[in-house]
């Protein structure tokens, strides 16, 4: 034993001994003993370069004939991972070690994505290949065109999305080798970063009954995705600088956000060795639930709720305060972050700036102004903490630009991307295992089988 150590500390059966260590990679760093039905056993701590802790229970079964339960995975560590960190009590969210705060000032959404992709952020000569690239594959393939034709009227904009990109898988199949080189892994990956906006676009165009606008290289890749989606084949869309910010910080809002559902969705199915197209899909369907990308269409159609009903703010505050109304206010508050979300306070600014550009007159952004107002006021939202997230100023921002409702998850997928394929990438280069959890079984116990001419 180490002779800083210090005296155990006895959590019922759980005896941890501590030992200090320097920052740096995940460490075995101290271990804790486990009490069993009078067996006694080992089992080390792992402390990450953030000085988080875990239980390294990786060998609990085989040791004890036991498994934990943990409905939820919400105290499980499924992966040890290096893309990003973090705290939700402080607010703190960083990607390779970057403050969100730093890269939605400062980088554009492609240099975002290369950070993630590859663990540093890009020089001159590094951005401008990864941008070639991404220009060289931004077109699909025409017979994904009559792919959309087969959708029926009306479907989901997140139900094409999934099924468009799983496609791709048909139509690059060598894809579906999990042991390729890295080189041609590499290919795939600057194909669907490229593609990815042109679905987009395409979803958009023909829920509408708009032809397709191809890419226009001479685009950045924000610019171009908003030209495909809003500009016509006979007319260009006129780039306004300030929407393009707003979609860039968006987009870099969204890049990742750690274990999350969609992450970890991408993670177990990429663990077969599913390629990297159908990892993805998996993540879209994920990010498809309500509960997880699907909270900002949530807001708007909250919005929308209280307008029709009159637009009475003060109405829908009181029952959003009553402990015995249903009612829940959408877009306040976050499941991780316990203070704010860092990445409102960045989204707040270009909300603002959007909705004064544009000038929108819209009864259901009035009513999100006073929500906001509100919540950032009143005690009772202040003592709970319940601040406007980020999903409450995207939603506002994409409605003004012009986006339905249905389509916002979309672009959260659009945005989630890298971060999906860095999950991915990550998974495989540590030629991680299959992903296989445990269950305590609740069913019937063994019973005989009685014949039907016999019940």
């Amino acid at each position: 034993m180490n002779s800083r150590a210090k005296p155990a500390k006895s959590f019922g059966l759980l005896y941890i001994r501590e030992t200090k260590i320097p920052r740096g990679k995940a460490v075995m760093s101290e271990t804790v003993k486990i009490i069993i039905e009078g067996n006694e056993y080992e089992l080390p701590v792992i402390t990450g370069s953030e000085n988080e802790k875990a239980i390294d229970i990786s060998k609990l079964r085989d040791l004890t004939g036991h498994i934990t339960l943990d409905v939820g995975f919400k105290n499980t560590g499924s992966t040890k991972s290096s893309i990003t960190y973090l705290d939700g009590e402080l607010g703190i969210l960083r990607h390779r070690g970057y403050s969100i705060e730093d890269l939605a000032e400062h980088a554009t959404f492609l240099e975002v994505s290369y950070m993630l992709l590859y663990g540093h952020l890009p020089n001159a000569t590094e951005y401008a290949n990864f941008e070639d690239q991404i220009r060289e594959h931004t077109l699909v393939n025409e017979g994904m065109d009559a792919m959309f034709k087969a959708f029926p009227t009306g479907s989901h904009p997140m139900g094409q999305l999934g099924s468009m990109v799983n496609a791709l898988s048909l139509f690059y199949p060598k894809s579906l080798d999990p042991h390729r080189a890295e080189d041609a892994i590499g290919r795939t990956v600057i194909r669907l970063m490229a593609k990815m906006p042109t679905i987009c676009s395409m979803i958009y165009k023909k829920r509408n009954g708009h032809p397709t606008v191809y890419p226009q290289n001479k685009l950045d890749y924000v610019s171009n995705f908003l030209n495909m989606t809003f500009g016509q084949v006979t007319m260009d869309y006129k780039i306004d600088p300030v929407l393009v910010d707003a979609m860039n910080k968006l987009l870099i809002l969204h890049a990742d956000h750690e274990q999350n559902c969609s992450a970890s969705t991408v993670r177990v199915v990429g663990s077969s060795q599913a390629n990297l197209y159908s990892s993805i899909a998996a993540g879209i369907n994920g990010l498809w639930g309500p509960l997880h990308g699907g909270a900002n269409q949530e807001v708007l159609e909250m919005l929308e709720k209280i307008r029709l009903d009159g637009g009475n703010v003060q109405k829908w505050i009181d029952k959003a305060k009553d402990k015995n109304d249903p009612f829940r206010l959408m877009g306040f508050g976050h499941r991780v972050y316990k203070n704010f979300d860092p990445r409102a306070k960045i989204i707040k600014k270009s909300c603002d700036e959007v909705l004064a550009k544009l000038g929108v007159n819209d009864p259901v952004l009035e009513i999100a102004k006073k929500l906001e107002e509100t919540a950032l006021t009143d005690p009772y939202f202040i003592e709970r903490k319940l601040f406007p997230n980020v999903d409450f100023y995207s939603g506002i921002i994409y409605r003004a630009m012009g986006f339905p409702t249905d389509f916002f998850t979309v672009l959260f997928a659009m945005g989630r991307l890298p971060g999906w394929v860095a999950q991915w990438q990550e998974l495989r280069r540590e030629k991680q295992p299959i992903a296989r959890p445990r269950q305590i079984y609740t069913g019937e116990a063994a019973r005989v089988f009685v014949p039907m001419n016999q019940r």
